[in-house]
């Protein structure tokens, strides 16, 4: 009998312990470890962060919903990783041992790489959790009392540009809604070369699509910017050119801002060294989602390692979004039951994107297969529709987390709502 250990509890981890289950049986033993006793839906924090949503909507506690499904759990964070020994170390003491390990940590969110970012020791809001998205939703009631400028944006180094715009559009549907839109600018300020780039060399027309938004909600904007530090109420940064020399320095006043800052690997993983993970402590993985050493590790989502798409003037990685996570562990799941059979891996993830990005009222979607180009498919179409199904998308997402369900989300529902069919 095989022990499959599974790092993570998130949008992540809480799929892949329950593809595992479904793939191996009752005669292998599941074991999710996580620093958090809770699963939340990262990609609603958003909501949260204006008083759409409440935690409650949008968290619920694990073990339950994993004891039903006969799946073990241990609320405890990882301080050590020891692959050749097959062993982990949690932060309650103990170690754990494992024949496989599948790493679906996400990500540690850099803020000490800019002085002043970030919400804890910073000047800045996130929604990267729940808990940063309900410091963000106090700011945001005292902000609405005596609204001022507002910036939002990305920090050099990241990756995840979506809930950046998605925020500025959502703060600016609540704000007409209160009816003090009129009160506040805004400033979009992003370390991508150009608006719409999001990570991918932008996908179909989204330079045109997403220019046309910000002007239309009266959002300004700098791109090509390497924010350097935030002061209370003021943020710094320094425009560039093509050739990444400054052309340009910035002296911005806020009164609210949500900056995203880069990622890193978690230090558990980070500190097993270079055979494990790339300098940014991403994890290394083959395309059946195995590290090439430790060939019994496997990773998904936002903690592996993939490399930027190019080299732009301010640092920007590449994003991870949530089809390309759902394939990524259903390809470890088939594979591990390979290995377990005494064949070889041969299941791979998809690298193309699907996303459903909301903007207050309205919202856009947008396919890239693959998502590096040149492209068989760059699709992208705006609507209430889009929504109106991220609403609901969340909704099913969230009850099928509950129900243990592995059920192919994406390919099932997002595809065809965009009229699409499966990606091959």
């Amino acid at each position: 009998m095989a022990h499959v250990v599974v790092v993570g509890a998130g949008v992540g981890g809480m799929p892949a312990a329950y593809e595992l289950k479904n793939a191996l049986g009752k005669d292998h033993t599941i074991t999710v470890v996580s620093n958090s006793e809770y699963f939340q839906f990262t990609p609603s924090n958003p909501w949260v962060a204006v008083g759409w949503r409440r935690r409650e909507d949008i968290c619920f506690k694990v073990s339950p919903h994993l004891g039903k499904q006969k799946i073990k759990f241990i609320a405890s964070g990882v301080t050590a990783i020891n692959p050749d020994a097959n062993t982990i170390v949690l932060a309650n003491g103990s170690n754990l041992e494992y024949d496989f390990l599948v790493i679906t940590t996400g990500p540690k969110l850099a803020f000490e790489e800019v002085p002043g970012l970030g919400p804890i020791t910073g000047h800045t809001q996130s929604v990267c959790t729940v808990d940063h998205a309900e410091t963000a939703y106090a700011a945001w009631q005292e902000f609405i009392k005596d609204p001022g400028p507002i910036i939002i944006g990305a920090a050099p180094g990241a990756s995840c540009f979506g809930p950046a715009y998605e925020f500025a559009f959502i703060m600016d549907t609540d704000l007409r809604q209160r009816k003090i839109r009129d009160k506040v600018p805004m400033t979009f300020v992003t370390s991508e070369p150009y608006i719409g780039h999001l990570g991918l060399g932008g996908v179909g027309d989204s330079k045109g699509m997403m220019e046309s938004e910000l002007r239309q909600h009266h959002i300004n904007w700098v791109t090509n910017s390497k924010i350097t530090k935030v002061e209370s109420g003021k943020l710094f940064a320094t425009e560039v050119d093509a050739k990444g020399e400054a052309i340009k320095e910035h002296e911005m006043p806020f009164k609210f801002s949500m900056i995203l800052p880069a990622f890193k690997g978690i230090d558990a993983v980070l500190n097993v060294g270079s055979d494990l993970v790339n300098p940014r402590g991403f994890v290394k993985v083959n395309e059946y989602q195995q590290n090439p050493k430790w060939s019994n590790i496997y990773s998904a989502g936002v903690c592996i390692a993939i490399a930027p798409l190019e080299a732009t003037p301010v640092a920007t990685g590449m994003p991870k979004t949530g089809y390309m996570i759902e394939s990524m562990v259903t390809a470890i799941a088939h594979n591990i039951k390979s290995v377990l059979d005494g064949k070889e891996p041969h299941a791979k993830g998809t690298w193309d994107a699907i996303c459903l990005a909301d903007m207050g009222d309205t919202g856009i979607a947008f396919v890239a297969q693959p998502q590096i180009p040149p492209r068989n498919v760059a699709w992208m179409k705006k609507g209430k529709w889009v929504h109106v199904a991220k609403a609901a998308f969340e909704k099913y997402f969230i009850n099928k987390m509950q129900k243990g369900s592995s059920e192919p989300l994406y390919e099932k529902y997002i595809l065809a709502a965009m009229g699409l069919k499966k990606l091959q």
